[in-house]
């Protein structure tokens, strides 16, 4: 007999609890879960629905928010005598089970095997149901395989992990495909009668679509299919950095941008004009939006489709990885009844993140907020957003002129593209409304350089302008990989720091592994400078508009620059010398070019 099932009939209250399911009277694990907490009323809806849809009893409870997962787990463990693993061994499970059970089955039931060189174990969430765990153990003829509980979210975790891992690569089936000679590989591709066809096996149609999965599992922001004289070229943009995925045979270069084109509804005759277009994805539970950039080469088309989880979470201001102090500042800024915040920095800094992390911050009811954007990346409830449209003429500056007859409190602008969205962001600011925008410039100084030279007077810079943040990404070190070292002088000279920091900060190296595709980082997370425009930088603006004396200023005055957060970030452990100094050497460098002229 099962080790789950014999756990369930040897635990005290076990069958009493089962039997509660089904609408008998409470058991003791009923009474656990009074005494915790669990409103009467949700249990016996609880049991009610049990009853009636046979759905999971403890499930039910979660989703109705009737008790913390955790706080269940701990009452489950306790009762049914199970041990709770809150961290499921995710680095060396064995994925043979993938050829034997469909995800489908794992992921409704909520359970997932577990086998390593140290462990051999059935992660459940709902351990009353132990009908599926018992049949997994005969599916995969390992009876010996005991049970332990998990959260929902482990699970799921380690599904989604083992069947990515087994899944083919786009370079797998290309180099399974290749084996046939190229002739016939581009003839069956040519003879493909119906590209419309998701269900077809068709090689090309399988090709796109393991490349779009390939990028959205390894976390990539950007596709990128390069035609070169002999050869096409894909590759990734993950965490800002272009890696090389596959090369393909030249002659596979027409059909695969073609059927990106039917994806986006683009014009698949037309190979002389630039087009752009969108394709809407969606895989398991993530819905992403594709945005789809074709230009024409001299040896063909180029492709960049750009990935937008519409499903990912829109962050909070805490989780924009600012110091404690800078976040209260931001805080007190984003809260000011009128003006201008600017947030700059080059294309794929975060700007969009930190500025919808602000309105996020500030939406409630009584506000009304309306951005205009290209393109609308993250959905938020309670706020108007208005995509740009340039074919109706939908512009920045057109839609600006509307948004201000909508009676709103808070104003979005994507960016800051010319004179014209300037003085309306300007003139907005000055009749009571709190503006956020976007610039492309190299440090926060910078902004009020580029503002004169779109032709705004200094006079309205200054009375409108309430803060300037500027910001880069930089890789976050990989958790599972990276290693403590000691930097020699020369990389501390480069950061600005001497040998008497090493014995209070502790540096890490870049390594690699497996879940980090061998690159020693995962993930990203910013570097800020905020320079607030307070009556010292405005008087000095309205003298000059240096870019370096304005910044000098601000440092003066306290103002914690791209390269000092960064320096802290590596104190902390969180990335490298050579990542900070990566995104912010060309700026320092561009500096000293300044002030020698």
């Amino acid at each position: 007999m099962s080790t789950i099932l014999t756990a369930l009939k040897t635990s005290s209250g076990a069958q009493k609890s089962v039997a509660s399911s089904q609408g008998m009277p409470h058991t003791s694990l009923d009474h656990k879960l009074l005494a915790a907490g669990v409103a009467p009323d949700a249990l016996a809806e609880a049991h009610s629905v049990k009853v009636r849809t046979g759905a999971g009893f403890f499930d039910i409870l979660i989703r109705k928010k009737a008790i913390e997962e955790i706080r269940l787990l701990n009452i489950m463990s306790e009762h049914f005598g199970l041990p709770l693993w809150l961290e499921l061994p995710m680095e060396s499970i064995d994925i043979d089970f993938t050829q034997a059970v469909s995800i489908q089955y794992l992921k409704k039931n909520k359970i997932v095997p577990l086998v390593t060189s140290d462990s051999a174990v059935i992660a459940v969430n709902d351990p009353a149901n132990f009908q599926p765990a018992d049949d997994l153990r005969h599916l995969l003829g390992r009876p010996e395989l005991t049970v332990v509980l998990a959260t929902q979210e482990a699970i799921t975790a380690a599904i989604n992990l083992a069947y990515d891992m087994n899944r083919s690569s786009a370079k797998d089936y290309f180099n399974e495909i290749s084996e046939e000679s190229a002739d016939e590989l581009i003839s069956e591709i040519s003879e493909t009668a119906d590209l419309l066809d998701e269900t077809s096996d068709a090689p090309i149609i399988k090709l796109v679509n393991l490349l779009t999965s390939g990028a959205i599992k390894d976390r990539a922001s950007d596709i990128h299919v390069e035609s070169y004289s002999s050869h096409l070229k894909i590759r990734y943009r993950i965490d800002g950095i272009l890696y090389d995925i596959l090369s393909l045979p030249r002659r596979i270069q027409s059909p695969l941008v073609s059927r990106i084109k039917i994806k986006a509804r683009l014009n698949i005759a037309e190979k002389r004009l630039p087009q752009d277009g969108r394709i809407e994805l969606k895989i398991a539970d993530r819905l992403v939006d594709v945005r789809v950039s074709v230009i024409p080469t001299a040896f063909g088309e180029r492709v960049v489709l750009r990935l937008l989880d519409k499903s990912a979470n829109i962050l909070m201001l805490p989780d924009l990885g600012m110091h404690d102090e800078r976040i209260k500042l931001l805080d007190k800024l984003i809260k000011s009844p009128y003006g201008i915040i600017l947030v700059t920095g080059p294309t794929g800094s975060g700007k969009t993140t930190t500025l919808y992390a602000a309105l996020s911050t500030i939406n409630r009811p009584e506000i009304n907020i309306i951005t205009i954007e290209d393109p609308i990346e993250y959905q938020m409830d309670g706020v108007g957003q208005i995509q740009v449209n340039p074919k109706i003429n939908l512009t920045f500056a057109t839609g600006l002129r509307s948004i201000v007859r909508q009676d709103p409190d808070v104003i979005l602008i994507g960016e800051i593209r010319d004179q014209e969205t300037a003085e309306i962001a300007i003139q907005s600011s000055l009749t009571g409304h709190l503006v956020f925008s976007t610039l492309h410039t190299n440090n926060a100084a910078s902004a009020v350089t580029r503002l004169f030279d779109m032709g705004i007077k200094p006079f309205l810079a200054t009375s409108s302008i309430v803060a300037i943040i500027a910001q880069r990404l930089v890789r976050v070190l990989c958790p599972h990989c990276k290693e403590i070292y000691t930097p020699d002088e020369e990389t501390l000279a480069n950061l600005g720091l001497d040998l008497s920091v090493l014995p209070c900060s502790t540096f890490y190296l870049k390594k690699g592994c497996n879940l980090c595709m061998q690159t020693g980082f995962r993930g990203r997370t910013a570097i800020f400078e905020i320079l607030v425009v307070d009556d010292d930088i405005k008087r000095l603006v309205l003298k000059t508009s240096d870019a370096n004396q304005i910044n000098e200023l601000a440092v003066k005055q306290g103002m914690i620059t791209l390269q000092q957060d960064g320096i802290q970030k590596v104190m902390a452990g969180i990335t490298t010398a050579e990542e900070v100094l990566r995104v912010t050497r060309s700026l320092n460098h561009k500096e000293d070019i300044l002030q020698e002229d």
